[in-house]
């Protein structure tokens, strides 16, 4: 169970000067309605929906539309466990850290970032393909200051 409360607690926004890097949205987020965290220029579209035994969702398909996406955003879903995701900007520079804990949804959304596992931690990861391996991502060194 995570330590926060308010829902200004439960979902968080994290930015670098004007570049959006990640949204954070909490586990114990459960407001009732449809809720989108992500502007509609966002590659990847988050959402939280709560609704009440017998609300239905008309059947529906999706169009065939042609979207071009130019730079890969991703979402993970801490599934269990916990985890430090390292925030960086643009420029390779560390901006901030938090922790992830089970329950919890991050959507990376600019910059760079990296992991460590502070348990053993199972997630999921959900992003735009198709994959072209190592060609969608350039490494570089960790810059977090020491703690």
């Amino acid at each position: 169970m995570s330590m926060h409360g308010t829902i200004t607690d439960l979902i968080e926004t994290i930015t670098h000067e004007l570049e959006p890097l990640a949204l954070i949205i909490r586990a114990d987020y459960d407001e009732p309605g449809i809720r989108f965290f992500t502007p509609p220029n966002f590659s990847q579209q988050v959402a939280c929906m709560r609704h009440p035994a017998g609300h239905k969702i008309a059947p529906h398909i999706h169009n065939f539309l042609f979207r071009q996406v130019m730079y890969t955003q991703e979402v993970l879903i801490i599934r269990r466990g916990r985890a430090k995701v390292n925030l960086y900007s643009s420029n390779r520079d560390f901006v901030t850290s938090r922790i992830l804990e089970s329950g919890d949804l991050i959507l990376l959304c600019g910059g760079g970032h990296s992991f460590e596992m502070l348990e053993e931690t199972s997630m999921i990861e959900v992003k735009q393909g198709p994959y072209t391996g190592e060609g969608d991502k350039t490494r570089f060194d960790d810059q977090e200051p020491d703690e």
